[in-house]
């Protein structure tokens, strides 16, 4: 007995399998609550850690440290009056030129976090030179502090597939923020905490910068603040999770 195939019969054959496949996937997804990036022919995106999702009223403060350290002390003073420790990410370079402000930080026992040797735009660099760049920038924390880092933070903010797993193959976490006070831009204590009011959530990681205008004499208010809305402020390695985790695809941490 044989059976014969026309191009009709094959074709309606090869697109019933389709469909099945293509109801498999989203089978998938759905039973994954979207957690997890829905299979396709292109690449999955990797991101960063934006904010974190937990019942804890706690926020994670975050200093990136790449122009000067005139005001590092006067910052240190503040965080101590309000017991307050939070992750500085420097720049290698900063820690050539800074190494006693490095060693401050490290002592008043704050967190330090990596971001990068040179400040690079590093959405141009292979991973190689990625990879490069945490691990120099790493070894200058150990050399001041006794301890490398595990956390990065991409100059500009920048990253793609290739950054985070450079990232990742040089044993650090990759740590955005989702709330940004702009005070690189010369705002006031004022401005500062308009763009933190009202957006504040357990598990937010804010950005902030030494350096700047009004970053030191604004820290005040705005840890007062904070406090007030009923948020401790806290590390970046005191809110996120290190095991057993995913990043949905707007960039929050949650527990599988």
């Amino acid at each position: 007995m044989f059976i014969v195939f026309n191009k009709q019969k094959i074709y309606s054959y090869l697109v019933a399998f389709s469909t099945v496949v293509a109801l498999f996937i989203i089978a998938f997804a759905v039973t994954n609550n979207g957690e997890n990036a829905i299979i396709t022919s292109a690449a999955i995106k990797e991101l960063p850690i934006y904010n974190v999702q937990t019942t804890e009223n706690k926020v994670a403060l975050t200093m990136n440290c790449a122009w000067n350290a005139d005001d590092i002390d006067k910052i240190l003073d503040i965080l101590e009056k309000n017991q307050v420790k939070i992750t500085f990410f420097v720049v290698g370079d900063w820690v050539d030129k800074y190494p006693e402000a490095l060693k401050k930080i490290a002592e008043a026992g704050h967190e330090i976090g990596n971001h990068s040797n040179t400040h690079p735009h590093v959405n141009n660099l292979s991973m190689e030179e990625n990879i490069k760049q945490i691990q120099e920038c790493s070894n200058k924390i150990k050399n001041i502090t006794g301890s490398g880092s595990i956390l990065y933070r991409a100059p500009y903010g920048e990253y793609n597939n290739n950054v985070i797993k450079s990232a990742k193959q040089a044993s650090h976490i990759t740590i955005q923020w989702n709330l940004d006070t702009l005070d690189y831009n010369g705002l006031t204590a004022e401005q500062m905490w308009a763009r933190l009011n009202g957006k504040l959530s357990n598990g937010s990681i804010i950005l902030m910068h030494n350096g700047t205008k009004h970053t030191a004499d604004s820290l005040e208010m705005i840890l007062q603040n904070i406090k007030n809305a009923g948020y401790e402020v806290t590390t970046v390695s005191n809110i996120i999770y290190k095991d057993n985790y995913v990043i949905d695809g707007n960039g929050v941490q949650k527990l599988q």
